[in-house]
C-alpha cells in the first residue's frame, strides 16, 4: 500500500472472510506519507506488516512482500493490489486451480468493475506482441456471475491480482525492480511461459477492482514508465524480426499520443511520452 487507509481495509475484510482455511496476510507498506501504514498496524495487529522504509513502486513492495512470504514457508503467493475486494471463494478457487495438474506458474481470476460489478475489466489476459502489452480479454463486456469453474490457458497475468505457487515464485524471483511500476505483469508473465510454465484463469473466482472503466489517455507518470517499459520488456525478449514490428508500431503511435495530450492542453503528459519512447 501507498496511502488509501479505507480502501486497504476493505481489501483486508475480503481476505479475512476467505472459506480457504490457512490464508495469511501480510500488508506491505511503501512507507505510506500519511502516516497510513502506522495505523494500519493499530487496525489490524492479527495480520503481519512490513514497511519497506522507501516508496519502491509496485514492483519493489511486492517482490519484498514475496520474499517474505516465501522465507515464511508458504505454498502459494497471492499478490494482490490493496484497491481490490476478493469473494469468499476467490483464493480457494485460486488454489485449487493451481493444484489441476501440469507446471503452472500462476491463476488469475475474473476482475470486476467496482464501480460496476456487472462489468468485466479482465477474463483472462493475452500477451500482444505487436504492441508489448497484455490485452484483457472482454473488457467492459457483461459478467455471467453463474459462470463456472473451470481452468483456461491464457499468455498473461494482470498484476492487480494473481496467484502463484511457490515453486514458481522462487523460480522467476519476483518482478524486475527496474520496472518500478507498469508492464511488469507483462515481463513476469513471459519469463514465466518462456520457462516452461502454463498460466491459468479461473473465472469463478472474482474479484473487485477499482480502476477506471474502458480507456483514457494516461498521467504523465502513468505514461512514461508504461511506454519505457514496454521497450525494455521488447529488449528483453524480442526477436530482431518481432523489435522490427514493435518499432514500425510503436513510434508512430507515439507520436500520435503525444499531438492527442497537446489538443487537450496537456503539455506534461506530451513530454512525458516523449520521455517515455526514449528512455533506457
Amino acid at each position: 500500500m501507498y496511502g488509501g487507509e479505507d480502501v486497504t481495509a476493505e481489501c483486508i475484510e475480503s481476505l479475512l472472510r476467505q472459506d480457504y482455511p490457512s490464508v495469511t496476510i501480510l500488508l506491505v507498506d511503501n512507507a505510506s506519507p500519511d502516516g497510513a501504514g502506522a495505523r494500519m498496524r493499530e487496525r489490524y495487529p492479527q495480520i503481519r506488516h512490513l514497511d519497506t522504509g522507501a516508496n519502491l513502486g509496485y514492483t519493489g513492495g511486492n517482490n519484498r512482500g514475496i520474499r517474505a512470504a516465501l522465507d515464511g514457508g508458504a505454498d502459494f503467493v497471492l499478490v494482490l493490489n490493496n484497491d481490490t475486494v476478493l469473494d469468499v471463494r476467490c483464493v480457494s478457487l485460486l488454489v485449487e486451480t493451481a493444484l489441476t495438474g501440469g507446471r503452472v506458474g500462476a491463476v488469475a481470476p475474473k476482475i470486476l468493475y467496482h464501480a460496476d460489478p456487472s462489468r468485466i475489466a479482465f477474463a483472462g489476459g493475452d500477451h500482444s506482441m505487436l504492441r508489448a502489452a497484455g490485452l484483457h480479454r472482454r473488457m467492459l463486456q457483461r459478467d455471467d456471475p453463474t459462470e463456472a469453474a473451470r481452468a483456461e490457458d491464457i499468455t498473461f497475468v494482470t498484476g492487480s491480482c494473481f496467484l502463484m505457487p511457490a515453486a514458481a515464485a522462487r523460480d522467476m524471483g519476483g518482478f524486475r525492480d527496474d520496472f518500478f511500476m507498469y508492464c511488469e505483469d507483462v515481463d513476469l508473465s513471459l519469463r514465466l511461459r518462456r520457462t516452461g510454465y502454463r498460466l491459468l484463469y479461473q473465472p469463478a473466482a472474482r474479484v473487485l477492482h477499482r480502476e477506471p472503466m474502458g480507456r483514457a489517455l494516461a498521467t504523465p507518470f502513468a505514461a512514461y514508465h508504461r511506454d519505457r517499459n514496454r521497450r525494455r520488456v521488447v529488449r528483453a525478449h524480442y526477436s530482431p524480426l518481432q523489435r522490427l514490428a514493435f518499432a514500425a508500431w510503436f513510434y508512430p503511435t507515439r507520436c500520435v499520443r503525444v499531438f492527442q495530450y497537446l489538443l487537450r492542453g496537456d503539455a506534461r503528459g506530451a513530454r512525458a511520452v516523449v520521455a517515455g519512447t526514449f528512455a533506457r
